[in-house]
């Protein structure tokens, strides 16, 4: 887990270059970058507590705090501090339970609705609509609406809601291209070629040491990712045939359904069953500790992963043996021939302010502030170059030291920056055109194809966006995943369910049990609990139609 929460830590520095040059979206408001005559305080809880500082700095004192308070007259005080989003969590339901809320803090999506009914924080559909900036504007208009639309609850903005990006959705396949040219093996398409491939990576030793070492696909404890999809994950595996555990999806009559109990998931467990007593899939992947290890000891060459897998974990594969070459697929297509995947949320984050707060509008004018800060547009001036210039000498973030944690990105943004980039590097853009971040990464691009491997950020942000991006440019089916958990009764069964679920799931595929053991495995979770689940999730769904 610690490493998962690396890589997002990591993956984020990335996700914020734009594909937008110099010249566009610099429009500043002079409404939303007024400065408070006389200086507010607003306190917030910290979820960064174990973050490097520059040297004077402590805690909030700290170069982000001035320089919001030199850009607004907002004085930043923490309210607590936390270690990573689970104590994070945790503590912001303990100050939920106890009504004793930071004046402006993070929530999710169940969070967010307990506030609401008991009436706990500030409406801020005029605050939105009154000092909102054109760039945090269009970016939410990038949803069509859906991302307020997933913040609005009886027609009132309560939350300013992250926006995630499509290409976070599906799962690919990554390979070891040199072990498939040393083994003469085709790329893959199907289930099939799959199974050869990691057949023949654990048995015809493709790394030549002699030993009987290379293992199967890595595979994360809980199977499936329910939402942002992550490393090791067997989404694409199971959307193969047509199943979607662990997520709603509404099926071909129209009917919403769970996809864990359907006729389609037997199947993909049948196939995942043998697929386990081959070595396939790697064998000791429920007691495995951290499953990136024998991926970044190259005792692995084939894995599932999204299109930033390069940032991590194949950045320690080529530091490890830089003769590593990877690709990534768009496999396993369905018997029809199609890659499928199911959507990822387009909102599950989202900023609220505590009810009778003096200024909830702080909220508004610090998500243009920071959005503009992280994309830069719009903010050239002396102080701001300073910031970054200190962020990057320290090889640090700027976003983790931000009063809150919410990405604004576009939904196509992973697809926009490979056009770019492919446009730059074709000449059809000036490079010298190209924002600050941008310009980065093609500086990264062009350094690894001068000097192959041997800077590691530069390899790992050129295959994620010249691959990854690419790769998220094939064509494939989205399947809508619809979110349950503000319902009560997802509150009342579904640690239950799920408990009960993975059970059955793991044992039949380590064939402790049958995999006629899934018909028992469906009523089971129909009766304790999945009905009334499934009733209340309709009537969601049927009323949002």
């Amino acid at each position: 887990m610690k490493s998962m929460k690396l890589i997002w830590m990591v993956l984020a520095c990335s996700l914020f270059i734009t594909s937008c040059t110099n010249s566009s979206n610099n429009e500043a408001s002079n409404v939303n970058e007024e400065i408070y005559k006389e200086s507010i305080v607003l306190r917030v809880p910290y979820s960064y507590s174990e973050i490097e500082l520059p040297e004077g700095d402590v805690g909030e004192e700290n170069f982000m705090s001035r320089y919001i308070n030199e850009k607004t007259g907002i004085i930043i005080q923490y309210s607590w501090d936390a270690s990573g989003e689970e104590q994070y969590n945790s503590k912001i339901d303990l100050a939920i339970r106890s009504n004793d809320l930071p004046d402006m803090f993070i929530v999710n999506r169940k969070q967010l609705y307990y506030l609401v009914q008991n009436d706990m924080i500030a409406d801020l559909t005029e605050v939105y609509k009154e000092h909102s900036s054109e760039l945090v504007k269009s970016i939410y208009d990038a949803t069509d609406g859906k991302a307020l639309e997933e913040a609005t609850i009886d027609q009132k903005l309560y939350a300013l809601p992250n926006v995630g990006i499509e290409a976070d959705a599906p799962t690919y396949l990554w390979v070891r291209q040199d072990w498939l040219d040393k083994l003469d093996l085709p790329e893959p398409r199907t289930l099939a070629d799959i199974e050869k491939i990691s057949y023949a990576f654990t048995h015809e030793d493709p790394d030549e040491n002699g030993e009987a070492d290379t293992l199967g696909i890595p595979v994360e404890k809980s199977l499936v990712y329910q939402d942002k999809t992550g490393v090791f994950g067997l989404n694409s595996f199971f959307s193969a045939f047509h199943s979607f555990p662990q997520n709603w999806i509404v099926n071909s009559e129209g009917v919403l359904v769970y996809g864990s109990i359907q006729e389609e998931t037997k199947q993909a467990l049948v196939r995942l069953a043998q697929w386990y007593d081959k070595g396939i899939i790697d064998r000791d992947f429920m007691i495995r500790k951290d499953a990136s290890i024998p991926v970044t000891e190259n005792q692995m060459g084939i894995m599932f992963a999204p299109w930033w897998a390069p940032i991590w974990p194949l950045n320690g594969s080529v530091s490890k043996d830089t003769k590593a070459e990877w690709n990534v697929f768009a496999v396993p297509l369905s018997e029809q021939g199609e890659f499928i995947t199911k959507t990822s949320p387009i909102t599950d984050r989202y900023l609220v302010v505590r009810k009778n707060y003096s200024n909830p509008e702080v909220a508004v004018k610090l998500l243009n502030l920071t959005t503009k800060l992280e994309r830069h547009e719009g903010i050239d001036d002396e102080s701001s170059e300073s910031i970054r210039a200190t962020a990057q000498q320290m090889g640090i973030q700027l976003r983790n030291y931000f009063p809150f944690d919410l990405l604004l990105d576009d939904p196509d943004g992973v697809t926009k920056r490979y056009d770019t980039l492919m446009q730059t590097l074709n000449g059809d853009l000036d490079p010298a055109t190209l924002n600050s971040e941008l310009a980065k990464l093609y500086d990264y691009v062009v350094k690894e194809t001068e000097q192959p491997k041997k800077d590691m950020e530069a390899w790992s942000n050129t295959q994620a966006y010249l691959l990854g991006g690419e790769i998220s440019k094939e064509p494939m089916i989205m399947v809508e995943s619809y979110n349950i958990e503000h319902i009560e009764a997802y509150e009342e069964y579904w640690d239950k369910l799920i408990a009960i679920e993975m059970d059955y799931f793991l044992k039949m595929i380590t064939g402790e049990l049958p995999i006629d053991a899934f018909d028992q495995f469906v009523e089971e979770w129909l009766d304790s609990g999945g009905v009334e689940l499934m009733g209340e999730a309709t009537l969601q769904y049927e009323s949002q139609k």
